[in-house]
């Protein structure tokens, strides 16, 4: 999947919004491979940009097209079409409590990674210890960190990351962009990230204005 292209994309809550950017109500194409940052004040659509991509939200006007085609319509289509093209770190992170932090990796559809895979990226960012852990009793800075090994776990061509660093110190944050960089490039892959605070690690980003 080498383009998501937007035409002519405008939610339906925005309808009345003052909109001057370059992604609503225009002519957008984003390449695989290539780095974008959506950085506005909350209220301009950000998480529906990333949500609309993935096909959570359908409540808007005008057209997205994957490498010229549609989403699939079948739920279970577009499980497996997701399990092969798409990361996407949410911004809620959507563990699950009751389970360890290795379990929720491990559960991840189409994770890759064996378990020392998930020794070895936990310990980079710190988060070793917790492994065993249920996700419920940690911090969610802590959360944060495990969803990101949970999110690039898979095989992907574009990995969606909404506000990811939002609980993350600056040298936790640098740790965690430096692993989804490396797993961006091994497959070629395009991300998306929006922020809505410091873009101080952004670097080399296209920036998208709402």
């Amino acid at each position: 999947m080498n383009t998501i292209h937007f035409q002519q994309v405008l939610p339906h809550p925005l309808k009345d919004a003052q909109l001057g950017g370059v992604v609503w109500n225009t002519e957008l194409r984003l390449n695989k491979g290539e780095r974008y940052l959506v950085h506005a004040d909350s209220g301009k659509g950000k998480s529906t940009m990333l949500n609309i991509i993935y096909g959570t939200r359908k409540d808007y006007d005008g057209k997205v097209l994957y490498e010229e085609n549609t989403l699939p319509k079948q739920d279970t289509a577009l499980s497996e079409w997701r399990k092969n093209h798409i990361a996407y770190l949410f911004q809620d992170l959507r563990l699950f409590g009751n389970l360890t932090a290795l379990e929720n990796i491990m559960l991840k559809p189409g994770c890759t990674f064996t378990q020392a895979e998930i020794t070895a990226h936990a310990q980079v960012l710190g988060v070793e210890h917790l492994l065993n852990r249920p996700c419920g009793k940690l911090s969610f800075g802590q959360q944060q960190r495990i969803a990101i090994i949970r999110t690039v776990s898979q095989h992907f061509e574009w990995l969606l990351l909404d506000e990811p660093f939002s609980h993350l110190d600056a040298g936790n944050a640098a740790k965690a962009l430096d692993l989804m960089h490396q797993r961006a490039q091994l497959f070629n892959a395009g991300i998306l990230a929006t922020s809505l605070g410091d873009n101080s690690h952004f670097t080399g980003y296209t920036h998208l204005q709402l």
